[in-house]
């Protein structure tokens, strides 16, 4: 992994706080914030000079032990000493460093006199006055106390991207109403990740002031933090932080792919400026005090080498590499979808019947769905039996009878029991068109009964899609514990593809999984797992997924025409 001598000392800087904290000898604290200092001045990659094996002792102020634990934070990333250090503290002292005017001896002061071991500990305290009375806490340092656990709180919660799209799209609305040259979110919103912090917003105009007057009145703002003349900063009324800067025309370009992220990313690109001799920021790609690019994000890919590198693939997980290489994927697009595989209707709970299902399908262009109520288990649901099931798949015949344009396939999302066993029997499931398999209960079972939970109904040779694989709620509940290898190797081997389940909540398989299953050679399918027309929109969220998982056209079985698709069906 990269790392730069920046983030070396901010670990160095991190453990003498934690030092401090705890109660440790001041010299040792001093010598380890020296340390701090000395990496951060060193005018040379301490990463690259471990590499080649360079005796970092020559270095000014580095001596034998600091030499070993830089070497140590070059090659693993962490620092062993801080890791332990961490264990002894709660947790929450350590965050508390964020809060203006808390340093580590003030923390230490609140822990020992007052006992406080979390940021609701803290707020208390400061609201009832005890903190107060304690010598160096007066009223303004309680009030910038105050103020820290509420931005704190802030900045540890985490939007669901659907969440931060429904602001992104009318804020922009809101400020196309002026005179904007370029206006676009960047940021892990353009990355697509499935959840983001905060919003970053580029813009470049004739005259900025006037954007940002324009800004702070828009009307869903519950504070203006700041506004300065090139940069302003609000919360909206759900908490969701926004930053609007103000870029040159001939930095735009520059300033979107490093304010795009991720940071591992752009670390990966300066490097290979570096190499190249040159150096890139937010403010274009220099070659000594000469700007050589950073009007388009093509224009500094270029400068550097490479080819334009999509957004959601800025993780630093082997893009760089592919684009030399010349093997970037050509990602799957919402337009390649021609199909939806999950879908509930009154069947079960769902709120439209079948047909209206398939019409709202229909106008969105589909060329097929498949029908997918749930089985008997799930009676909160008001799962199907056998014969209710055998009911729906009567309705399903005579509606595609009449229908044009459109085919309704037969299929049902079907428990696997806690022994691994479908809820349904052979005979119906034999009937089916497609048999999504998926986990509702029993979601703390231990990795390897649940990995063999999943991997018997991988082998039964009805199922055809295992449903929402790690049954995760983002923000609400874990993934159940799975082999993942495992899995996806088995479903390899039988023929069985993985849902990206497109509901904004579960967006399951993730990005990491998804791409998993790509580099194995198992297929997917994006569905949104729809209980109503309203929702069919969800499959952006799922081709997002997909995106950020690398996955292309091919790799994905509902971009398949019907006769393509019923081909893979079959097992």
């Amino acid at each position: 992994m990269a790392i730069t001598n920046s983030e070396i000392a901010k670990i160095f800087s991190e453990y003498a706080d934690l030092l401090e904290i705890k109660g440790e000898n001041p010299f040792k604290v001093r010598a380890y914030r020296n340390a701090a200092r000395t990496v951060e001045n060193i005018g040379k990659s301490l990463e690259e000079l471990v590499n080649e094996g360079y005796d970092l002792t020559k270095l000014p102020g580095i001596g034998t032990d600091l030499s070993l634990y830089i070497k140590e934070i070059v090659k693993t990333g962490k620092f062993s000493k801080l890791e332990q250090i961490k264990e002894e503290i709660p947790p929450t002292l350590v965050e508390m460093l964020s809060i203006e005017g808390l340093g580590p001896k003030r923390i230490k002061t609140l822990y020992e006199k007052l006992h406080i071991q979390s940021m609701e500990d803290l707020r208390r305290a400061a609201e009832s006055g005890e903190i107060e009375k304690l010598p160096g806490f007066g009223p303004t340092l309680v009030q910038k106390i105050l103020k820290g656990v509420r931005l704190a709180k802030k900045a540890g919660h985490r939007f669901k991207w659907s969440e931060a799209k429904e602001y992104v799209d009318d804020l922009l609305e809101y400020l196309h109403q002026i005179e904007l040259t370029h206006l676009e979110v960047a940021g892990s919103f353009r990355r697509k990740k499935e959840t983001v912090g905060d919003l970053d917003i580029l813009a470049t105009a004739k005259d900025f002031s006037k954007v940002i007057r324009h800004f702070v009145k828009y009307p869903k703002i519950k504070e203006v933090v700041s506004a300065g003349s090139t940069r302003s900063t609000v919360i909206l009324n759900n908490d969701l932080q926004v930053d609007l800067r103000s870029v040159e025309d001939e930095s735009y370009g520059s300033a979107l792919h490093y304010f795009t992220g991720s940071k591992a990313h752009n670390i990966e690109v300066r490097k290979l400026a570096i190499e190249l001799g040159l150096k890139v920021n937010e403010y274009g790609v220099f070659k000594g005090n000469e700007r050589i690019a950073g009007k388009t994000e093509e224009e500094v890919y270029k400068a550097v080498g490479l080819c334009y590198i999509e957004p959601e693939l800025r993780e630093n997980r082997g893009e760089i590499e592919a684009c030399k290489a010349g093997k970037l994927p050509k990602l799957v697009e919402l337009s390649d979808i021609k199909g939806d595989l999950h879908m509930h209707t009154v069947y079960s709970d769902g709120k439209h019947t079948i047909e209206d299902m398939a019409k709202a399908a229909k106008e969105m262009g589909y060329e097929y769905i498949a029908i997918t109520d749930h089985s008997k288990r799930l009676t909160v649901a008001h799962g199907l039996d056998e014969k209710r099931a055998l009911k729906e798949f009567e309705e399903i015949d005579k509606i595609n009878e009449t229908i044009d344009g459109i085919t309704i396939l037969k299929g049902m999302e079907v428990d696997i029991l806690e022994d691994g066993s479908l809820d349904m029997s052979d005979e119906v499931l034999a009937q089916m068109d497609v048999v999504l398999a998926a986990v509702h209960y029993k979601f703390n079972l231990d990795q390897k009964k649940q990995t063999d939970r999943i991997l018997r109904a991988l082998d039964n040779p009805y199922v055809n899609i295992i449903a929402h694989p790690t049954g995760r709620m983002i923000n609400m509940r874990q993934p159940i514990a799975l082999d993942m290898t495992k899995i996806l190797q088995r479903a390899k081997e039988n023929g069985v593809f993985m849902e990206i389940n497109a509901q904004p909540d579960r967006l399951d398989l993730n990005d990491v999984h998804a791409k998993m299953a790509k580099e194995l050679g198992v297929k997917m399918a994006i569905n949104t797992d729809t209980h109503n027309i309203y929702s069919l929109f969800y499959m952006q969220y799922g081709v997002n997924q997909a995106r950020r998982g690398w996955c292309e056209k091919e790799d994905i079985i509902n971009t398949r025409s019907l006769d393509e698709l019923r081909k893979l069906l079959k097992r």
